[in-house]
C-alpha cells in the first residue's frame, strides 16, 4: 500500500534525528498554544452539562439586561483570566456590548485604586456605571445550606442584580413588618432575605412602634403570619399606608388557634377580605400532594401577569395553607378587583379538627376548591382631570401559606429550605416584583442549587471520545516514532 506523502514528508524531514524530532514537538505545543489563545480572544460560550445549566447565561438574564444603553464595567481585580466567575460573566457581552467583564490588574490602575480603597494584593469584583458601582466578592456569590454544608452558586443572580441596580435610575424599596410575627428575615427566612436582595431591591425590616409610620420611600410592604394583634400606632399607619397608594405583600399559614385579632381584621376587611378560620387545606387527590402527605398540597396555579411564566412545571407546594375569605359581595362597592391566583384542587377539605388524624374526610368538614393566592386591587381616589389629580391604587397579594417560603424543609428527604422547592421562591419573587412594578422581574428563575451533569448521549459520546482518544493517539504517537528510531538503527 502506498504510503501516505503527508507522513512520508514528517518521516523523511522531522524524524530523521532527535533534534528536528523534538523541534516538530516544539511546533505542535506552540500551535496548539497559539489556537487556544485565539480561541480565548473569541469569547465563545462554553459548552454546559450542568442539569441547571450553572455556567450559562440564562435567557432571563439575556432579556434583562440587553436593552442597557449605559457602559457598565465589570472589573475582577486580583483575579486571573481563567477565573470561571469572569469567563461567566464575560457571557454578558454576547448579550449587550455596552457589559463588558475584564481582569484588572490594580496596580496598572490607579484611578479604580484611589476610588475604591483597593490596595495591591486585594481581591474583589466592583460592578459600575458611571458614577454608581456595587462591589461583590468571591463569598457573595455563593450561599450555603447549613443542613448539608453544600455550596450554592449564584453567580448569576448576584451579577445579574449589580449591573441592573447600577444601570437603573431607581431601585424599590421592600420593607419587612417585624414585631408581631414568628416569622422573620433575620430567624426563619434568611434565604427569602438572599434572593431578594439578589433581586433589583433594597430590602429592610420595619419597626413602626420605632418610626410611628411607614417609611415614604416604601413600595412594598412584606406582613408574614401575625401571631398577634396589631396595635393601634401600626394599624393607623398601615391604614395611612394604604389610603397613599401603598401596596402589600401578606402572607398567612393556617391559624391552630382563636386569637383576637380586631385591628388586623380590620386591615383586611379594607381589600373585602374576612377573618381567617381556624384550620388547615387538606388534600384528597394524590397528584396535588406530595409524599402522600395531605397536609402539603400543590394548588392549581392560575394565568396572571404574576404566575404566567409559572403554570407549567413542578408547580408550588404548600403546607399548613388556609383558605382566603373574601366577601363577594363587598367588592364592587369597595372599588375592588380581585385577581384570583391559586386554588386546591376541588378534591380538597377543610379540616378545624386538630385531634383528628385522620385522612379520610369527616362528617361536616367543608370540601370543595379553596382560594389560596389572590391579587386585590383598590381604588383610593379617582382620576379627575378638572383639579389634575392622578387616580391612586392599592394592591394587595395575599397567599393563605407562609411556610412555603421559609427556611424550613417541608419534606424529610429534602436537604433543602422549603424556598427551594418547585416555583415557591419565583412566585413570591414575582408577586415583589409586580407590587414594586418591575415586570420586566417577573420570571421563573433558574435553579442554583446541586450541580448534575446530563450531557445528551450525543454530547456524552463527544466527551467519551475526547478523554479515550486524545491519551490513546499520543501513545501511539509515542510508539510510531520508537519504531521508527529503531529502524533507522
Amino acid at each position: 500500500m502506498k504510503e501516505n506523502k503527508f507522513l512520508q514528508v514528517i518521516k523523511k524531514r522531522w524524524l530523521v534525528d532527535g533534534t528536528k524530532t523534538i523541534l516538530l514537538i516544539a511546533i505542535i505545543i506552540l500551535l496548539f498554544i497559539a489556537l487556544n489563545i485565539f480561541m480565548q480572544k473569541l469569547e465563545l460560550t462554553p459548552i454546559d452539562f450542568s442539569q441547571e445549566k450553572l455556567y450559562t447565561l440564562t435567557k432571563e438574564s439575556k432579556d434583562r439586561v440587553k436593552d442597557i444603553n449605559k457602559e457598565v464595567n465589570i472589573y475582577f481585580i486580583g483575579y486571573e483570566e481563567d477565573e470561571p466567575n469572569l469567563e461567566f460573566a464575560k457571557q454578558y457581552k454576547k448579550a449587550n456590548e455596552k457589559i463588558v467583564a475584564q481582569a484588572v490588574d490594580i496596580n496598572n490602575r490607579p484611578d479604580l485604586s484611589q476610588k475604591y480603597g483597593i490596595e495591591s494584593g486585594s481581591a474583589g469584583i466592583i460592578v459600575e456605571c458611571g458614577e454608581k458601582s456595587k462591589v461583590l466578592t468571591d463569598s457573595d456569590l455563593v450561599t450555603y445550606d447549613m443542613q448539608t454544608y453544600e455550596t450554592i452558586n449564584i453567580a448569576e443572580e448576584k451579577l445579574t442584580s449589580a449591573i441592573l441596580s447600577v444601570s437603573s435610575e431607581k431601585v424599590p424599596k421592600i420593607y419587612f413588618l417585624e414585631g408581631y410575627s414568628e416569622f422573620a428575615l433575620s430567624k426563619n427566612m434568611k434565604y427569602l432575605n438572599i434572593y431578594m436582595s439578589n433581586e433589583v431591591n433594597e430590602v429592610e425590616t420595619l419597626n413602626i412602634l420605632n418610626m410611628g409610620k411607614i417609611p415614604e420611600d416604601c413600595e412594598a410592604l412584606v406582613i408574614t403570619t401575625p401571631s398577634k394583634d396589631f396595635d393601634d400606632i401600626a394599624t393607623n399607619a398601615i391604614i395611612d399606608y394604604i389610603n397613599n397608594g401603598g401596596n402589600i405583600l401578606w402572607l398567612n399559614a393556617a391559624k391552630v388557634e382563636n386569637i383576637d385579632t380586631p385591628n388586623v381584621n380590620k386591615i383586611l376587611n379594607l381589600y373585602s377580605i374576612d377573618p381567617f378560620d381556624i384550620g388547615i387545606i387538606r388534600e384528597t387527590n394524590s397528584e396535588n400532594m406530595v409524599m402522600e402527605s395531605p397536609d402539603l398540597i400543590i394548588p392549581h396555579i392560575e394565568s396572571s401577569e404574576i404566575t404566567k411564566d409559572l403554570t407549567t412545571g413542578t408547580g408550588v407546594i404548600m403546607p399548613n395553607a388556609t383558605k382566603i375569605n373574601v366577601n363577594e359581595g363587598n367588592l364592587s362597592e369597595q372599588k375592588i378587583t380581585k385577581t384570583d391566583l391559586m386554588f386546591s384542587s376541588d378534591g380538597s377539605y377543610f379540616r378545624t379538627n386538630f385531634n383528628n388524624n385522620s385522612f379520610e374526610l369527616a362528617e361536616g368538614e367543608e370540601k370543595k376548591e379553596f382560594l389560596v393566592g389572590a391579587e386585590f386591587e383598590k381604588i383610593i381616589k379617582e382620576e379627575n382631570e378638572e383639579n389634575n389629580e392622578n387616580k391612586i391604587t392599592s394592591k394587595l397579594i395575599i397567599f393563605g401559606e407562609n411556610y412555603f417560603i421559609t427556611d424550613y424543609t417541608l419534606i424529610q428527604t429534602s436537604n433543602y429550605p422549603a424556598l427551594s422547592l418547585g416555583h415557591n421562591k419565583d412566585l413570591v419573587l414575582n408577586s415583589l416584583a409586580y407590587l414594586v412594578e418591575r415586570p420586566e422581574d417577573i420570571v421563573a428563575r433558574k435553579s442554583t442549587g446541586t450541580v448534575t451533569y446530563t450531557a445528551t448521549e450525543k454530547q456524552n459520546e463527544i466527551v467519551l471520545l475526547i478523554i479515550a482518544a486524545v491519551p490513546i493517539l499520543i501513545i501511539l504517537a509515542g510508539i510510531v516514532v520508537w519504531i521508527l528510531r529503531l529502524r533507522k538503527r
